[in-house]
């Protein structure tokens, strides 16, 4: 992504975020029009930067009318006794380590392994939170919303791999001879630092600064 696709898209996140909040607060009908003038530049500016179909881009920001907040995404990361991580394959071939968006009812621990039970078929316990990291610092490609992704280093506790709906396949990976990585959800640097917490006597949890 280029520089000058990166600002359009920062300026077209803002002016969404403000929107659905004016949207969400407002008891005003003119100011709601207002507030909805505004969703639609911002839907208009990405959709001239972006390969989405402005109508999806649309529907998208329509079902966000509430004041914005991250979105949080925690993972499970963990390693056997030789130092390989457990990824599992995504339906498009790519692999992860286990995890998603966080189920509004449970707090992110419980969500890491609650995605580690679906999706790799494992019971996982966590034990240290490596890092807090903002998606757009460390992830590809570019998400308009943002992200805040939790990675939690896990014991195993049991299980196997099973079929299931969401994933392919599961296996356990050295860090010098990773498969295809959905780089999106993890990065071979994001391995690596968990890699150093799982050895480290104490740790201190990563977080991205201002």
């Amino acid at each position: 992504m280029n520089e000058n696709t990166e600002k359009v898209l920062n300026w077209a996140r803002e002016l969404q975020a403000l929107s659905t909040a004016g949207l969400f607060y407002t008891k005003n009908d003119f100011d709601r029009e207002r507030f909805q003038r505004i969703l639609d530049i911002a839907a208009e500016m990405t959709d001239q930067v972006s390969d989405e179909p402005l109508e999806q881009i649309q529907n998208i920001f329509q079902h966000e009318y509430i004041y914005q907040t991250p979105k949080l995404d925690s993972r499970s990361i963990l390693f056997d006794d030789e130092d390989r991580v457990l990824l599992i394959q995504e339906l498009d071939g790519t692999w992860a380590p286990p995890g998603g968006w966080c189920e509004f009812d449970l707090h992110p621990a419980a969500n890491a392994v609650k995605e580690c039970r679906e999706e790799a078929g494992l019971e996982a316990e966590p034990y240290r939170l490596v890092a807090v990291h903002d998606q757009r610092l460390h992830n590809e490609p570019y998400e308009f919303y943002t992200v805040i992704r939790m990675l939690y280093l896990c014991r195993l506790k049991g299980g196997a791999f099973h079929e299931n709906i969401e994933t392919l396949n599961s296996g356990w990976f050295s860090l010098d001879a990773l498969p295809e990585l959905n780089r999106y959800k993890v990065s071979p640097d994001q391995l690596r630092l968990c890699l150093e917490a799982n050895y480290a006597e104490t740790w201190e949890t990563r977080f991205d600064m201002p």
